[in-house]
């Protein structure tokens, strides 16, 4: 069966979610003018930053960059472990 589908033109799901999140970082990438190295810092620099706030857990903070049809956004998914109850001076 899997070969009358691929035949007919039709992918597994599996194999099309992942060329669609391919492509969609791509486009991201591409409009925004990121670089993977860009991000990388842009996400060593808000650790730096919130560290400051919270203890936090860095192997396990994510960001990236989602895109629609009219905006770009930032997302950080940034797992909090304690809050610290007093701030650094600036």
């Amino acid at each position: 069966m899997d070969l009358f589908s691929r035949l007919m033109g039709r992918e597994a799901p599996h194999s099309k979610n992942i060329a669609k999140e391919r492509l969609r970082l791509v486009l991201v990438h591409d409009r925004t003018s990121v670089s993977p190295q860009l991000l990388e810092s842009l996400k060593e620099d808000i650790i730096k930053v919130i560290s400051g706030y919270m203890e936090i857990d860095k192997r396990g903070t994510e960001v990236s960059l989602n895109s629609d049809d009219k905006s770009v956004a930032l997302v950080a998914n940034i797992p909090v472990v304690k809050i610290n109850r007093i701030f650094p001076e600036r």
